[in-house]
């Protein structure tokens, strides 16, 4: 077998195990390079949820930080990057600064003595987000059956602490307080409540005599969903869907922007 062929089956097989343990990862591809460049186009490397580079090779350090901010970028956008690292003379020459993104393009310097350019491709995968779903109400039932279809994995267990993990309650006056405690303890990354401001300021006293403290039920979403001016049940579920859908694809964009 070819060094090429290992190094794929070793990719293969890592990105696998991110798959089975539900992690984010992202692959990097050099798709171009002009200049002296330690790697040259189709090395490929796996890119773990914190920026590290997992397998493979892309050359030198001289591309390391660009090609963690962009796998950062990715993983928390759901969608490909194209990074270009060149020196600041050739970025001038193409009108362009480092930071600049044009037409999908990303430009970073290359502070390097070797001065090449590399162009380099990022794909993330992104696991499906999990949605808690606590009670059996219209509202639940409806939400329940409407998420699947925009890539969210529905359960009724609350998990623990995880990124990917969204609660919704909606048990409308059936176990309220304790599905809230449950929540609130299991600390997802959003929590959802289905109900008026005045009924969720009540729960809020309850919880606070309860012994939690003011910042973690001030986490609480309530009322859940956007304003769209919902009646129904399904119409309900669709606010709240869209504003799980607002709250995934913006709660990440602060990365870091070290390395």
């Amino acid at each position: 077998m070819t060094p090429a062929g290992i190094l794929s089956d070793n990719l293969a097989d890592a990105a696998q195990d991110l798959r089975t343990k539900s992690e984010a990862f992202a692959f990097a591809t050099i798709v171009r390079t002009t200049g002296s460049t330690a790697a040259k186009p189709g090395a490929k490397a796996l890119i773990g949820a914190d920026g590290t580079i997992l397998e493979g090779w892309l050359g030198g350090g001289c591309t390391r930080g660009a090609v963690k901010r962009a796998a950062l970028d990715a993983m928390s956008k759901g969608t490909p990057q194209l990074v270009s690292v060149a020196p600041e003379d050739l970025l001038e020459e193409k009108g362009v600064r480092a930071g600049d993104e044009i037409d999908g393009t990303r430009f970073v310097r290359n502070g390097c003595p070797s001065r090449g350019s590399i162009d380099i491709f990022i794909e993330p995968y992104v696991p499906v987000p999990l949605l808690t779903v606590i009670g059996a109400s219209p509202v639940a039932q409806a939400l329940s059956q409407l998420a699947p279809g925009f890539h969210w994995s529905v359960g009724h267990d609350v998990p623990e602490g995880s990124d990917r993990a969204f609660v919704v309650i909606a048990t409308q006056g059936q176990g309220d307080l304790d599905a809230l405690k449950a929540a609130l303890t299991a600390a997802p990354r959003h929590i959802a409540f289905v109900g008026s401001r005045r009924k969720f300021a009540t729960l809020a006293v309850r919880l606070r005599n309860a012994g939690l403290a003011d910042d973690q039920i001030a986490a609480v979403k309530a009322p859940a969903g956007l304003d769209i001016g919902a009646v129904t049940p399904e119409e309900i579920a669709l606010s709240i869907l869209a504003e799980l859908v607002r709250v995934r694809r913006d709660g990440a964009r602060g990365a870091e922007n070290d390395g």
